[in-house]
């Protein structure tokens, strides 16, 4: 096993979850791999995910593995399972590293099928089923933006509503009491320039509340 720290992408950067792990199977010269995915937010949670695995598949040949943790992909690790050395576990981690996705575990299990596939073979199969487990996978894309709090009378809802209409931004809640309140979260880049259209929109009548800056999760 094989643990790396490192830094892949900026301060900021989108990157993209699971939301829900699939499973995938592909068959190289009647060897079966199958690949399992699962979201992990912990190194804990990763290897319960591959102990798990394992132990459903007890007997398989090999169990390959990688995962990628943190919202810069800051940790990663692999094993080659007995495979000859970087022939899986590095595969699958490229994979990982090209999807751009984070906090993500994958275990590719093998059942050989009596013909050897040599390094170049290997490879390729891992990186094959590795994919298409991925492809089998519900992804989703976190971005770094502002939560937005603004509170309105009924005449500039309508406008609020129209602006962040023709953003592409989605109301997250609206509560229609004596004053309407609606929540957003808009992008990073975005946020003084949102600010200023509903200011501008509302003659100033619209109460604007900002939360702290985080990851969020779009569509």
């Amino acid at each position: 096993m094989q643990r790396y720290y490192m830094n892949l992408s900026h301060e900021h950067e989108p990157y993209k979850i699971i939301e829900y792990g699939g499973t995938a199977e592909i068959e190289e010269k009647k060897s079966r791999f199958i690949a399992h995915v699962a979201a992990a937010g912990t190194e804990e949670e990763a290897l319960a995910f591959i102990e798990a695995t394992k132990k459903q598949f007890w007997d398989a040949r090999h169990n390959c593995y990688a995962y990628l943790l943190g919202e810069q992909g800051q940790m990663m690790r692999f094993s080659d399972d007995g495979e000859p050395t970087g022939t899986a576990g590095r595969p699958i981690l490229e994979v990982l590293t090209g999807s751009g996705i984070r906090n993500v575990v994958v275990i590719v299990t093998r059942y050989f099928g009596g013909t050897l596939l040599g390094t170049g073979g290997l490879v390729r199969a891992y990186t094959k089923a590795a994919q298409a487990g991925i492809a089998a996978s519900d992804v989703r894309q976190m971005s770094y933006g502002y939560g937005l709090t603004i509170v309105t009378d009924y005449n500039g809802i309508g406008k609020i509503q129209y602006l962040i209409g023709q953003r592409g931004i989605l109301a997250e809640e609206t509560d229609y009491a004596e004053q309407v309140t609606v929540r957003i979260t808009v992008p990073y880049e975005d946020k003084d320039a949102v600010i200023k259209e509903i200011t501008e929109a509302t003659a100033g009548r619209a109460g604007i509340t900002l939360a702290e800056p985080g990851y969020y999760k779009g569509k």
